[in-house]
C-alpha cells in the first residue's frame, strides 16, 4: 500500500507535464507490442513455409510452389513467387535476382514500419521531461522570491523535488524504450538475413537444376 501512495504521490508531484509524458508512454508501449507480435509472427511463419516448400524447390517441383506461394502471406513466399513468376520467361541469374529483389524492397518497409517511432518517443519523453523540470523549477524560484526567508529553505527543496520527478520519470521511460528499440530493430535484422539467405538459396538451387536440365537434354536430345 505504501508504495501504491509513493506512486500517486510521484505522479501528483510532477505536475501537468505528467500526462504527455504517460501519453508517450502509452503510444510508445503500444507501438512496441504491436511490432513485437508482428515481428514474431512473420518470423515463424517464414521458417513454416520455407520449410516446406524448400524440399520443393530441390526435387524442381516449380509448379507446385508456385501455387503455394500464390496464396502465401508470409515474406519469403512472397520473394519466391516473385523469383518463379519472373522464371516463366527465359532469363539469367540476374533477372530472377533482380525480381527478387523488387520483392524485398515491398517487403522490408513493411517489417521496419513504425519501429524508428520508439526510438523518437524516447528523446521526445526526455525532452518534455527536462521542460517540466525547467519549469517547475522557475515556477518554485518565483514562489521562494515571495515568501519569508524562514520558509525559502524548505521550499525551495520542495520544488526542486516536485521538478525533478519530471526528468525521473521521463528516464525511466526513455531508457527501456532505447532497449526496446534496439531489440526490434535486431530482431527485424533477422528476419531480413533470413529472407536474403532464402533468396540465395533460391537462385542457387535454380541455377543448379537449370543446368542439370541443360546438361540432361544435351545427353539425350529429344
Amino acid at each position: 500500500m505504501d508504495t501504491i501512495n509513493l506512486a500517486i504521490k510521484f505522479f501528483r508531484d510532477c505536475g501537468l507535464f505528467i500526462y504527455p509524458s504517460l501519453l508517450i508512454m502509452a503510444l510508445g508501449v503500444t507501438i512496441a507490442v504491436e511490432r513485437f507480435i508482428f515481428l514474431s509472427k512473420a518470423r515463424n511463419e517464414n521458417r513454416k513455409v520455407w520449410a516446406h516448400v524448400l524440399p520443393m524447390l530441390k526435387k524442381g517441383k516449380f509448379k507446385e510452389v508456385l501455387d503455394i506461394t500464390t496464396s502465401s502471406d508470409a515474406a519469403v513466399g512472397k520473394i519466391v513467387h516473385y523469383g518463379l513468376t519472373r522464371m516463366l520467361s527465359p532469363g539469367r541469374r540476374e533477372d530472377y535476382d533482380a525480381a527478387m529483389e523488387e520483392g524485398m524492397m515491398e517487403i522490408v518497409p513493411r517489417l521496419e514500419k513504425r519501429t524508428h517511432y520508439i526510438a523518437t518517443f524516447a528523446n521526445v519523453i526526455t525532452l518534455v521531461g527536462l521542460l517540466g523540470t525547467i519549469i517547475g523549477l522557475i515556477k518554485g524560484f518565483t514562489a521562494v522570491a515571495q515568501v519569508n526567508p524562514s520558509e525559502k529553505a524548505e521550499l525551495l527543496s520542495a520544488s526542486i523535488s516536485i521538478a525533478m520527478n519530471n526528468t525521473a520519470f521521463a528516464l525511466m521511460v526513455a531508457i527501456p524504450f532505447l532497449l526496446i528499440h534496439a531489440f526490434l530493430q535486431a530482431k527485424t535484422g533477422e528476419i531480413i538475413d533470413g529472407l536474403e539467405s532464402a533468396k540465395m538459396s533460391f537462385l542457387n538451387l535454380v541455377q543448379r537444376i537449370r543446368a542439370e536440365q541443360t546438361a540432361a537434354s544435351g545427353t539425350h536430345p529429344h
